[in-house]
């Protein structure tokens, strides 16, 4: 599904009038979460899962076609723990 798709499934399920005012909703929850994560927070949603700022230390890797050792900087990624009801619904 892309974010049209999505835009037409919050469209039927809010009952909302318009796609713009649909548009609008979809944006401002990932706005929202985006806005979080970069202040560092979690945003949990019961059921769903768990949206989180997960820090990587600086480590040394391996250069895989020559072999040699590298230095992997440190870095700040966002990562999603599904929760339960998510992951029973996928099975």
């Amino acid at each position: 599904m892309k974010k049209d798709g999505l835009v037409e499934a919050v469209m039927k399920a809010a009952e909302v009038e318009s796609k713009k005012q649909a548009t609008a909703a979809v944006d401002a929850v990932f706005d929202a979460i985006t806005k979080a994560l970069s202040q560092g927070d979690e945003v949990k949603l019961p059921g769903f899962g768990v949206f989180k700022v997960a820090k990587r230390a600086e480590r040394m890797g391996v250069n895989p076609k020559t072999g040699e050792k590298i230095k992997i900087a440190a870095s700040v990624k966002p990562k999603f723990r599904a929760g339960k009801l998510l992951k029973e619904a996928v099975k």
